[in-house]
């Protein structure tokens, strides 16, 4: 019984090896387009991800944001770019082993300091995170409710700065 995989941990699995695997396509292919198309399976992976841990929000946003916008402002800039004109180099290829040995050393530090941290009450009782005016919601509803009701006027600034930055860039892009 504790030892038998269930339906929800294969699906954790798939999707994890997934994202992994398109990961390491991301960096290892030589187009950029299919380097693209990897990117976006790893990212609808992560998605699939939060969806399993009842993250809807944070599941959704990821398709939105990264799926859709990244992914196509990533597109375009492959697409603008006259890759057959570029010279191929090879800056990284002498450095792999020292970044192999910077990552190893990175992912140890990493893996003690992350388990030293005593984490808090949200991860000893995950319905903190669902919680809105004192009563069990939604996961989606806690955030819209606290989003749009205490944080209304930081998230309306920071529309009209997106805003500002989108006709920015349209303005340059055109000259």
């Amino acid at each position: 019984p504790g030892d038998r995989l269930t339906v929800e941990a294969i699906v954790f699995y798939l999707f994890a090896g997934i994202a992994l695997g398109a990961a390491v396509m991301v960096v290892t292919m030589r187009n950029p387009m299919y380097s693209a198309i990897s990117l976006l399976t790893c990212f609808l992976s992560v998605a699939g991800l939060f969806f399993l841990q009842h993250a809807e929000f944070v599941g959704i946003v990821q398709v939105f944001v990264y799926g859709g916008g990244i992914m196509v402002l990533f597109l375009f800039t492959i697409m603008l770019v006259n890759l057959q004109n570029l010279r191929e180099t090879a800056l990284f290829l002498r450095q792999s082993r020292l970044a192999a040995l910077l990552v190893g050393v990175m992912a140890v530090a990493f893996i003690v300091v992350f388990m030293g941290i005593e984490f808090g009450p949200a991860f000893a009782d995950p319905d903190v995170f669902r919680a809105a005016d004192g009563e069990l919601r939604g996961n989606t509803e806690a955030i819209a409710l606290t989003l749009y009701r205490d944080y209304l006027l930081p998230f309306e600034i920071a529309s009209v700065f997106l805003l500002v930055a989108m006709i920015g860039a349209v303005i340059l892009g055109r000259k």
